[in-house]
Parts: C-alpha cells; sequence; structure tokens
C-alpha cells in the first residue's frame, strides 16, 4: 500500500487490487499476500506521535536536541532502501536520512 494525495485527502492506494482505501486515525489495516499476512498499517495521527512512535538518540540539525522520534517509509522503488524519518522531540522538526 502507498500513501497518496486523491481528493485532497489522504488516502492508500493498492496496487494489487487497483483500489483507494480512506483510513481513520487509530484505524488499522493487515497487508496479505497469498493469504500470508505481511505487515500491518496503523494510521497515526498527531497526538498519537508521542505515544506510538519509537525514539532515539540523535542530534537535531535545527535546535541540537538529541532525541527524536522517528519512523521508515517506502519513498522510492521498492529495489532502494526505505527512508527513514526523524522528528525532534524538543522543537518538532522533521527531517529524513536516506537508507
Amino acid at each position: 500500500m502507498k500513501p497518496v494525495i486523491k481528493n485532497k485527502k489522504t488516502m492508500f492506494y493498492c496496487k494489487v487490487c487497483d483500489k483507494y482505501y480512506q483510513l481513520e486515525k487509530g484505524e488499522k489495516i493487515m497487508m496479505e499476500e497469498k493469504g500470508e499476512k505481511i505487515g500491518e498499517i496503523k494510521v497515526l495521527g498527531k497526538a498519537d506521535i508521542e505515544k506510538d512512535l519509537p525514539k532515539t538518540k540523535i542530534n537535531c540539525p535545527n535546535c541540537n536536541n538529541e532525541e527524536a522520534y522517528w519512523w521508515t517509509q517506502q519513498t522510492r522503488s521498492i529495489d532502494e532502501p526505505p527512508t527513514l524519518f526523524y522528528r525532534c522531540v524538543k522543537c518538532k522538526y522533521t527531517w529524513r536520512s536516506y537508507g
């Protein structure tokens, strides 16, 4: 599933079944391939970030704070590594690191 903007809304597009899915905050969907569970997606709202995302020690390029939330997202083709995103715990600045 790939997050896309459609009709000014963030939706998930499944290229296997060629359908778009609108998910609400906190809602989960299971990803399956050939009947086997291969993953799970949980839609996070802004308020969920502080309780649901893991933290790591990393220097914020904006305020020099040394703690940030992190997550990965596949932003390029599937044969490329996912992009690692960070959000500073203190100033909320978000930046990325290409794996």
